[in-house]
């Protein structure tokens, strides 16, 4: 994990574009239209990382994710005019699921330009709630390009995912409900995209409590905030399991808020972002996306910046494709020790094959998958390549079944 400190104090919050009375008044308009999740304390994940934890469970939202409280109350703000002529939205997912959703309890005509390569299950969800999906674009700012020419030809209110000050002010009340429900918190670990969920949650924050440390999280792909405020010029690049805070372009007004009153901005590695998935899915039963794992991966990529604080970490989003989450779960069983695939050199004869298996059973390794290749391989013809996928209880059961196959004479490669 990579971090950057652009301050050593925070600035007061009451000289910003947004206020902690804007919050207030987001949290009275989106009550009851949008929930109050969880904000529950992790007595086995504060145990592993030494310290207190607890998750705010925005995956648990009617559309999976923190998006729809902004959404909801820039949506309400729109005169009679414009909510007549409709909105139009650009999205990697969830904010496109939160306009659409509330577009359609509102009865306004919601368009929503997604980029190529966002996962199907987003786009699926968002048309699901009745709204015109657009694909355009190779890049969210591509898509927002295209929004942007579409609503100024046909009258369309953009709503901006996160450069918004209405948007920022329903983020916002994630930072009011964690507070309220957990007053002992002194370190807030949020995830950002664009920005616009950690600065509405830091106005909230330093406006209460002053004294809370505030540590954003990008993924080491995506710096684009990072690179803002540190002035650094990390590449941005590739596919990222975090495609939810993929933004190459951070938020103008969001960057502001950033630099004045975050703390510090974290980058974490897509193994790291894998293993906070697999971790949250393992220990706490939830089901989160990359980009809402972002903040459990900050706190295991360096536990000793965390040690003995107490933490609140949002989990922004849960859409995610169940392919994916079952490569990733498959993934970490593999950097376990407890899912190998080994690849060994047999002679062709009968029996070799059975000895190999019972080797393993009488070890205690179960065998998930059996390749005996004979033809596609570089050994001499009268010996065979046998392929394995075996299962282990943790890397010292798998350490223990290698040493029996090399005492009995196997030549194996991992």
């Amino acid at each position: 994990m990579t971090s950057a400190s652009d301050h050593s104090s925070p600035a007061d919050p009451g000289s910003l574009p947004l206020s902690l009375a804007d919050i207030t008044a987001a949290a009275a308009t989106i009550r009851g239209a949008v929930a109050v999740t969880d904000c529950n304390y992790s007595r086995t994940l504060s145990d592993i990382y030494g310290c207190n934890i607890w998750l705010k469970f925005e995956n648990h939202q009617f559309t999976s994710s923190f998006k729809e409280r902004g959404a909801l109350n820039r949506l309400h703000a729109l005169s009679s005019e414009e909510r007549t002529r409709g909105v139009i939205a650009m999205s990697a997912g969830n904010h496109a699921q939160g306009v659409a959703y509330h577009a359609r309890r509102l009865g306004i005509p919601a368009t929503i330009v997604m980029p190529l390569g966002t996962p199907m299950v987003k786009v699926e969800n968002t048309r699901r709630h009745d709204a015109e999906v657009i694909i355009s674009g190779q890049t969210l700012e591509e898509a927002g390009a295209f929004a942007r020419e579409r609503a100024k030809a046909q009258g369309l209110t953009l709503v901006h995912p996160y450069d918004d000050s209405l948007i920022m002010a329903g983020n916002g009340t994630v930072a009011l409900e964690m507070l309220e429900m957990a007053p002992e918190l002194d370190t807030l670990v949020v995830p950002i995209g664009g920005g616009g969920l950690i600065s509405g949650m830091a106005i909230a924050a330093r406006s209460l409590r002053p004294e809370l440390r505030i540590v954003g999280v990008q993924a080491e792909l995506y710096p684009s905030m990072y690179n803002a405020i540190s002035g650094g010029q990390r590449p941005m690049r590739g596919d990222t399991l975090a495609e939810g805070i993929a933004v190459k372009a951070p938020g103008r007004i969001t960057t502001e808020i950033i630099r004045k009153l975050v703390d510090d901005i974290a980058l974490v590695t897509e193994d790291q972002i894998e293993r906070a998935v697999a971790t949250l899915i393992a220990i706490e039963k939830t089901v989160v996306e990359g980009a809402g794992a972002a903040a459990l991966g900050a706190v295991l990529a360096a536990p000793e910046h965390y040690r003995g604080r107490n933490v609140g970490l949002v989990l922004s989003g849960g859409n995610i494709d169940t392919r994916l989450i079952a490569s990733v779960l498959t993934r970490e069983l593999a950097r376990e020790g407890r899912l190998t695939q080994l690849a060994i050199d047999i002679p062709d004869r009968p029996g070799r094959l059975a000895a190999v298996a019972s080797l393993l059973a009488e070890a205690g390794a179960n065998i998930i998958e059996v390749s005996h290749q004979r033809t596609f391989s570089d050994l001499p013809a009268k010996a065979t390549l046998l392929e394995l996928v075996i299962e282990t209880r943790d890397k010292a059961h798998l350490d223990e079944v290698m040493a029996r196959l090399d005492a009995a004479g196997f030549k194996v490669r991992l």
